[in-house]
């Protein structure tokens, strides 16, 4: 799907939009140490400059159907509430792994859920994936929440490396098959 930009997603509290360059200052704003210490690639400080960076290579990816990476905003207000997307994995097209973060403000209110309820099906049919995993380290207990409503369930323990902090760090890797039951790949 090159060139075909990712749809504006509606929930009923959320506007899950592209992310654009007029992000970058409140992407930086939102990226505290509570937020940054859950993500491997989302180092402190976070600047305008990197979020902008950030955002220009997230849009080359979805322009190249590579990824979807959307903005999360309040639906009323269009206020950035934080990012959720989902990319092809390098070792293997036909997968997807799934990112996602919040501001501390917008914690424990449901939107994660909400977000990826919506990407997820989306997501899967747009970059025609077979199975979705996301990540999470073993004491974040919010991020395994909102997997496990996603339908995913617990694959395998990994050691990723976290460029944020300069280490690798033991995660806990969470997936949905999205295949048919009768074991057929949708196509």
């Amino acid at each position: 799907m090159t060139g075909a930009l990712p749809p504006t997603l509606d929930t009923p509290r959320l506007r899950l939009r592209l992310v654009a360059p007029g992000d970058a200052e409140a992407t930086s704003a939102l990226m505290s140490p509570a937020v940054s210490r859950w993500l491997a690639s989302w180092p402190l400080p976070f600047t305008v400059g990197m979020a902008r960076e950030r955002i220009a290579l997230a849009r080359s990816l979805a322009e190249a159907g590579q990824a979807l990476p959307l903005a999360v905003t309040a639906r009323s207000t269009g206020e950035l509430l934080g990012w959720i997307m989902l990319h092809r994995t390098c070792d293997d097209p036909r997968t997807g792994t799934l990112g996602y973060w919040l501001g501390e403000a917008h914690h424990r209110r449901g939107y994660l859920r909400e977000a990826a309820a919506a990407l997820l099906p989306v997501a899967a049919a747009r970059l025609d994936l077979d199975r979705i995993e996301a990540s999470a380290q073993p004491e974040n207990a919010g991020s395994f929440a909102v997997m496990r409503a996603c339908g995913m369930t617990f694959l395998r323990e990994d050691v990723v490396h976290a460029p944020a902090r300069g280490r690798d760090e033991r995660v806990h890797v969470y997936g949905i098959d999205l295949t048919r039951p009768s074991g057929t790949a949708r196509r």
